[in-house]
């Protein structure tokens, strides 16, 4: 209940209050001071650029890293007669281990032939069982290690004697065809 004199009470000359709530009034408005808009350092497009700029970083090091570790293993492709493997190379999606080269000595029939290898060269060793038998290719591509010095005495009868790098099968056929007759070799 409202009592004259009241803090509640209306205002003398104002009407009285409605026996239901009215609505308020709104308060009177106030001003917002005005200031410089906000400038954030390093906004979003500096992250997402700096985002990038790592993944491009951590990419080339992988890739380089991969290159590292394929060179480092042997498995980095060539598929040449000196890595054993064919012209075409291995199957897609698969590997081949790298073939070990062994050193095998040659004993090349013509030894004028042989002054004219250098160490590096390429050579195709041909075998022929006879003198009317057919020559077969023992080695393809196979890489010379080891020429002899030439001798003040001048060609031998038994030829000349070279080194070659060849997978081990082919040196195991070498080896074994070397018995029964000489080797002629074929500059690549």
């Amino acid at each position: 209940m409202l009592t004259p004199g009241s803090p509640f009470s209306p205002l003398p000359g104002s009407a009285a209050p409605s026996a239901g709530p009215g609505p308020l009034p709104a308060p009177p408005p106030c001003g917002v001071p005005a200031f410089l808009p906000l400038r954030v350092r390093g906004g979003s497009g500096h992250r997402l650029r700096r985002a990038v700029w790592r993944q491009r970083r951590a990419m080339a090091a992988g890739l380089a890293l991969t290159a590292a570790a394929l060179a480092v293993s042997g498995f980095g492709g060539g598929g040449g007669p000196e890595s054993g493997g064919a012209a075409h190379g291995p199957a897609p999606g698969r590997a081949s281990p790298p073939v070990r080269l062994v050193s095998a000595p040659v004993r090349i029939a013509d030894a004028a032939t042989v002054r004219l290898l250098r160490p590096g060269d390429r050579v195709d060793v041909v075998a022929s069982e006879g003198a009317g038998a057919r020559a077969r290719v023992l080695a393809k591509g196979a890489r010379v290690e080891e020429v002899p010095s030439v001798s003040a005495e001048g060609a031998s009868r038994e030829g000349a004697l070279i080194v070659l790098a060849v997978p081990r099968a082919t040196a195991a056929d070498l080896a074994g065809a070397g018995i029964s007759g000489g080797f002629a070799v074929i500059l690549c």
